[in-house]
């Protein structure tokens, strides 16, 4: 007996608003919509100008790329209509919709996602409290006025309240009334606010955390007039199942840790023993998105969810650098690379910054030398500062652990049947680490780096050379030193 997909039945002849829908978890999301729900009548997309580039031709691009071939392949190029860009900005006030637009949206949307954020730690603070926490208030604003609103879901985060070791599916305090920090927000300058960030996060370590935890607040505030969901995500990594495994548009997280390894330049990094994070991969992400959607027309009535992995999958972040620097340099090394892939991470605070001197800055210097004495632009300690304040957010996420429980999501997907479960995967199982991390790290090299797999034969031969240049490296200073040695110990003795 086939049973039928109640998801796709949801999302029937619905009109759908996704924001944010340029970013990594929105494109995911409404590849997924349109493909796993075909009856969908509508999905709009809220964008902005960017570049030069209207939000429509933004919006032909990505769905022109490669993540919505699986789509086009299945149900026609013709399908894609079914998206409606509208020129809107979630970090100008009143969302800068066009009152007919917005008269429009009231009438016809039943579903928000409201996946759009800055992601970025090191974001000043006002734009951050702009775009997270007054764009989020101001979606809610425009949600009241969608005479059929069925559900409107806020992408928040797992790691948004981080004074708890262990957080629950619940809502809690924010770090200040979000509100007033939206006033002075507006009300001042972004240097202002720069000399005020320090005191106005606290404890809190970064503006994302901060204000992700504020725009909690304002949709808790609301769960008596709107049906809302939070739903906290946690580390978000490239596509584990479909529609192309790997798949990623960003170097956040262990993207940017694979690439630095893999191009020679990431050498060292300060970690706690068997330190590691919750990894959610963004297609699992996408299908609880649309099945706690679907719950609300089972009356469920949860409003928190944690998207994570909790226990049922713990992998250190020794364990993601060392077995993906094996896949690099065996199967299918990054082209370019500018050293052999090494490096080590560190247990001591004090040995790393040696090592960050001598592997990182030391080098950087001497290229940048170089480059500036044959007449081009200096880079490398540039792009050295960058990697060295990456290190330090990540070191601050690394270096603490949490625990986020997800009882809720592992409670309610056994309300999925045997289709639901294939077609919107919630669970781990079957789950390869090594093969997962052999995709990640093909499709950088397809998707970011844009090299041809027809590459990958060269790059090997390139990191052969790389081996050789290493181990002559070594050997030469090891003879140097052991030289050293004994030319001092040879005086010593005759003096």
């Amino acid at each position: 007996m086939e049973h039928p997909d109640r998801i796709a039945e949801f999302f029937e002849e619905k009109v759908v608003l996704i924001t944010g829908a340029t970013g990594f978890i929105g494109k995911v999301l409404l590849e997924k919509l349109l493909r796993a729900c075909p009856r969908v009548k509508n999905v709009i997309v809220l964008v902005r100008p960017k570049k030069g580039k209207s939000p429509r031709r933004r919006m032909e691009e990505i769905l022109s790329g490669p993540l919505f071939n699986s789509l086009r392949d299945k149900h026609g190029p013709e399908h894609l209509k079914k998206v409606k860009t509208i020129n809107g900005d979630v970090l100008k006030k009143d969302l800068d919709i066009s009152t007919e637009e917005k008269v429009w949206l009231y009438e016809e949307v039943q579903v928000v996602f409201h996946c759009a954020a800055t992601v970025r730690f090191d974001e000043c603070l006002r734009t951050a409290v702009l775009l997270n926490v007054r764009g989020t208030q101001q979606m809610l604003e425009l949600a009241k006025g969608m005479r059929n609103l069925q559900v409107f879901q806020y992408i928040s985060t797992a790691y948004c309240h981080m004074e708890e070791a262990e957080l629950f599916e619940k809502v809690y305090d924010p770090p200040a009334d979000p509100h007033k920090i939206i006033k002075i927000c507006e009300w001042l300058r972004k240097e202002e606010i720069d000399l005020l960030a320090p005191r106005l996060l606290g404890n809190c370590p970064n503006a994302y955390a901060y204000t992700k935890a504020l725009a909690e607040a304002l949709v808790a505030e609301q769960m008596e007039n709107l049906p809302v969901q939070i739903l906290r995500p946690s580390v978000v990594v490239p596509i584990w199942k479909e529609p192309i495994p790997g798949w990623t548009d960003n170097l956040n997280g262990p993207s940017g840790l694979l690439l630095g390894a893999g191009k020679g330049v990431l050498r060292t990094i300060y970690l706690k023993g068997n330190a590691c994070a919750d990894y959610i991969s963004v297609d699992l992400v996408a299908n609880a998105l649309l099945f706690f959607a679907f719950l609300t027309s089972l009356n469920v009535n949860k409003r928190v969810y944690h998207v994570t992995t909790n226990k049922e999958v713990r992998v250190t972040y020794d364990d993601l650098i060392n077995r993906s620097k094996e896949i690099m340099l065996s199967k299918i090394p990054l082209p370019g690379a500018v050293w052999y892939p090494g490096g080590s991470t560190k247990r001591s605070k004090l040995y790393n910054k040696l090592c960050i001197f001598l592997y990182h800055t030391v080098p950087a210097i001497l290229v940048d030398t170089l480059l500036y004495v044959i007449g081009y632009e200096p880079v490398l300690m540039r792009v050295q500062r960058r990697i060295n304040r990456g290190f330090e957010v990540l070191g601050y996420y690394a270096n603490n652990q949490w625990t986020f429980n997800n009882q809720q999501l592992t409670e309610l997907r056994t309300l999925m049947n045997p289709t639901e479960k294939k077609i919107y995967k919630l669970d781990l199982e079957g789950f390869n680490f090594d093969e997962y991390l052999y995709n990640a790290v093909l499709s950088v090299r397809r998707y970011l780096l844009n090299e041809p797999d027809e590459t990958i034969p060269a790059s090997k031969r390139h990191m052969l050379i790389l081996w050789a240049l290493d181990r002559g490296c070594k050997i030469f200073l090891s003879y140097a030193l052991m030289y050293l040695l004994y030319t001092q110990v040879f005086l010593r003795f005759f003096h």
